[in-house]
């Protein structure tokens, strides 16, 4: 007997995307999870399967993931990497909200011209646009005239984000601007799509009984976005999480992070198990806020039922 039209249709919806991930996603991990269990040839790892006396042998070197717990650099990277992304997100969050509320409240006429202004970055280049950075903070750039000319670079040697006043490049500082620019389309986007859908009748009913915009802006919009603010916040941090070419250009020695440990083990001391096994604790590290943002989805959804 055919199946019918619609389960067809229904299976290939969601067998699509489905085989997408596995051809894209799982198998170039399970490759790269291979290769971490491996020990390192001359060139390229040997393989884990082997046939000794006419037995098949398996191999699985799992001295790469016990160095890795137990190596002062590693460890520190992969704190960096969490640490950067962390405040990333939070000055993503601190100067997204407003502006997602700002075109959220905007005439309609309006919105659509904000909109176009936040995915204007997008328009040039990563590189350009992290380039320029370097010259705005460099001296002689007027960015590095404003915030010496007010001395807010006191207090950020205060904050331990520069070492020396006056000096804004490759610092800890740099680098968190230089991230907190390219990533803040990800935090507003997400954040005015929740907020643009929000039921203003709430904020005039909350007046009625006699709470203040400030009440009803803590009690009423911020509850109701929160998943606006949960999608932005995983946007923001995941990928800042294995960000290479920012802290490349833009920080220092005190900004090493996990990307760029991940560049030297591969093409400069040509260890593709080392390197393999640095990616899949990313991954792993980066799974688990996704899965805790899926688990809160699957609980919000259930409560709305």
């Amino acid at each position: 007997m055919k199946a019918p039209t619609w389960w067809r249709g229904r299976s290939a919806v969601i067998g699509i995307p489905y085989a997408w991930l596995l051809l894209f996603f799982l198998a170039p991990f399970l490759i790269v999870l291979k290769y971490s269990l491996s020990e390192m040839g001359a060139v390229t790892p040997n393989d884990l399967t082997s046939v000794v006396d006419g037995a098949l042998k398996i191999t699985l070197k799992f001295a790469n993931y016990t160095f890795l717990a137990s190596d002062k650099l590693y460890v520190t990277a992969y704190w960096s990497s969490v640490k950067f992304a962390f405040v990333t997100t939070v000055l993503c969050l601190a100067i997204g909200y407003p502006f997602a509320y700002f075109m959220a409240r905007a005439k309609p006429s309006l919105q659509p011209a904000l909109l176009m202004l936040v995915m204007l970055p997008f328009w040039t280049s990563f590189l350009l646009r992290v380039y320029a950075w370097k010259g705005l903070l460099e001296e002689g750039g007027w960015v590095h005239r404003v915030v010496v000319g007010l001395g807010i670079d006191q207090l950020l040697v205060r904050a331990d984000m520069i070492e020396v006043a006056g000096k804004l490049m490759n610092t800890p500082f740099s680098l968190v601007i230089g991230m907190t620019y390219t990533y803040l389309p990800f935090m507003i986007l997400p954040l005015y799509a929740n907020l643009a859908k929000m039921d203003l009748r709430l904020l005039e009913a909350a007046a009625d009984l006699g709470a203040t915009p400030w009440q009803a802006f803590w009690r009423i919009t911020v509850p109701l976005s929160k998943a606006g603010i949960i999608a932005g916040s995983m946007l923001v941090f995941i990928p800042c999480i294995g960000e290479f070419v920012t802290p490349e250009l833009l920080g220092g020695p005190r900004t090493l992070m996990i990307g760029r440990v991940l560049w030297d083990e591969f093409f400069s001391n040509n260890d593709w198990t080392m390197a393999s096994t640095v990616a899949v604790v990313l991954v792993l590290l980066i799974v688990f806020p996704l899965a805790l943002f899926n688990k809160y989805q699957v609980e919000s959804q259930e409560r709305r039922r």
